[in-house]
């Protein structure tokens, strides 16, 4: 008899979130099909404000755990997207394109940013720096670090070419893959190494993924950046651009929370205006 799977309920705010949240994990999943991580399954949509999601043992990894996932998540980022800033499939339109409680900006095909700079820069870092300096977050001086930030992103300066796998086209991230969306199996026979949840796919540079890894400490980060860089060769210097990458979380945390972060923020702001 076929096992029925254990399922872990999530409630949401409002309708739209729980549609973007199933929208985005399907599109994450198409991309199994090429060797992409495997990512929890939407078992069921009872309720306008309620998924139940696949509920997945989580462990501790082993070193081939690691080893899959790194060359997995090389692969869900080349299945790749659109256009920059693109929403998955599905994503409801009716909040203007934006996500959740922080507001996480999206773009249509019509607006879509000719390059991954021009993105990053305007609905990743300006958009949550206007939001920040209206409530007080950052004054005059502080707001204009990031600006010179965004000014080099937009002027390609702060660019860099995706990894091999991915090619010149936006890649297919998570979006918000920091060590908690990451589950390690107990199970270690999986065979993408891990499953991802919790995510804000569109797309972006494949290296914002990993820099999000390393900001709150995966277990086994080298050996799974190592996997990766052996399946999809990353651009020279990409140790270099993580800070850079990790300003997308940090400001969307100093958006939520405030407190340390505003600090962390502007440390790593400063190191590339």
């Amino acid at each position: 008899m076929e096992r029925v799977p254990d399922i872990h309920e999530k409630t949401f705010r409002d309708p739209d979130e729980a549609t973007a949240e199933a929208a985005g994990l399907a599109w994450l999943a198409e991309a199994e099909e090429t060797g992409g991580t495997r990512i929890a399954r939407v078992l069921d949509h009872p309720q306008p404000t309620v998924l139940h999601l696949e509920r997945i043992a989580d462990g501790s990894p082993t070193r081939a755990q690691a080893e899959r996932f790194g060359r997995s998540l090389a692969h869900t980022h080349a299945a790749g997207a659109s256009h920059w800033g693109a929403p998955s499939p599905g994503f409801p339109t009716s909040g203007g394109l934006r996500m959740g409680r922080s507001r996480t900006p999206f773009t249509s095909t019509a607006d879509a940013p000719a390059s991954w700079g021009a993105f990053f820069a305007e609905y990743r870092i300006r958009d949550f720096v206007r939001r920040i300096v209206d409530r007080g977050g950052f004054d005059a001086a502080e707001a204009a670090v990031f600006d010179r930030v965004a000014d080099r992103l937009e002027d390609g300066t702060l660019g860099s070419p995706q990894p091999r796998l991915v090619g010149d086209a936006p890649a297919r991230i998570h979006g918000d893959l920091w060590a908690g969306n990451v589950l390690w199996p107990r199970d270690s026979s999986e065979p993408t190494g891990a499953v991802l949840i919790d995510a804000t796919p569109h797309g972006g540079h494949a290296e914002t993924d990993l820099a999000l890894l390393a900001l709150f400490g995966l277990p086994r980060l080298e050996t799974v950046l190592a996997a990766y860089d052996a399946e999809s060769r990353l651009a020279d210097g990409w140790q270099e651009r993580v800070e850079l990458h990790q300003l997308a979380p940090l400001l969307l945390h100093v958006y939520l929370f405030g407190g340390s972060y505003t600090d962390h923020a502007l440390r790593a702001a400063r190191r590339y205006a």
